[in-house]
């Protein structure tokens, strides 16, 4: 089952509804998603388990993030994030250390308000010569941290400013659109998330210019384990998204360009698509 937050097509109000096994999409009784997750999962599943009316469609999708829910992304947590890292930085020993610590490198990537989702644009910056998307999976936590769900995202990255120096990582990560998620989030219960398959195509015209695949399995660090050291010193009172690190990175020669269609497809999730403009272009 999945939860996704739409535009109430009666009142223009923000909630949060469930898709059921069947492909129906239901309201749910709650006003929106940060009241869900401010819930433990024993009470979050009573409320799913009660589905309402079946919501009229067409709706509008919005990003699976609202109030004060706030995103964050790991880094490093792939053998080939670390190679890539190495690869574009002038101090390569910061990423090949932080792979082996057991601290793992965690970074604010965005607000709730800055979110985009399936169709909305993507950004790269005009300031930046590499560009690249970054698929992740990411866990969907409550206030509580227990992981509550998984859904997409795409940590689109400027790799030339993070290469030249690991103290522009927020120039590099967060931006006008640089920060996308799949408006679905596949609920945890009964969902094996240690293998999920990841793929990643861009197509700039009617070309894929640039493809990769990799699986969760080959991440160093568990998602239980990265959401433990989120929670260690700090709170999230409408719950967390936490983008947990990707495995596909293009080489060195690669760079989005306006225009590209980025799409991210994840086992049993779904798929991630969004057109790239430059700068501020972006924004929704």
């Amino acid at each position: 089952m999945y939860l996704s937050r739409y535009r109430d097509p009666a009142t223009g109000a923000a909630r949060v509804g469930l898709e059921t096994a069947d492909g129906q999409f239901h309201e749910l009784a709650c006003t929106d998603l940060p009241e869900l997750l401010q819930q433990d999962a024993v009470a979050m599943s009573k409320i799913v388990s009660a589905p309402g009316v079946v919501v009229a469609s067409p709706v509008v999708w919005l990003p699976p993030v609202a109030g004060r829910t706030e995103v964050w992304a790991a880094g490093v947590t792939y053998l080939r994030s670390r190679e890539a890292r190495v690869e574009e930085s002038r101090v390569a020993d910061v990423y090949s250390l932080v792979y082996e610590a057991d601290r793992p490198e965690l970074f604010f990537k965005s607000v709730a308000w800055r979110v985009h989702t399936d169709g909305d644009p993507i950004g790269i910056r005009e300031d930046s010569t590499l560009n690249v998307p970054e698929p992740e999976v990411a866990v969907v936590v409550n206030a509580g941290g227990e992981i509550i769900g998984y859904t997409i995202c795409n940590d689109v990255s400027s790799r030339s400013i993070e290469g030249a120096n690991p103290l522009y990582l927020p120039q590099a990560k967060v931006y006008a659109g640089a920060c996308a998620l799949h408006r679905r989030i596949r609920l945890a219960e009964g969902f094996v998330a240690g293998e999920l398959a990841i793929s990643c195509a861009v197509v700039r015209g009617t070309v894929t210019v640039w493809s990769g695949t990799s699986n969760t399995h080959r991440m160093r660090r568990s998602f239980s384990d990265l959401v433990s050291w989120a929670f260690r010193g700090d709170v999230y009172p409408d719950g967390m998204v936490l983008s947990t690190g990707t495995g596909i990175v293009p080489d060195m020669g690669f760079t989005l360009q306006a225009g590209d269609t980025v799409t991210i497809e994840v086992t049993g999730i779904g798929s991630l698509s969004n057109v790239v403009r430059v700068g501020t272009a972006a924004l929704r």
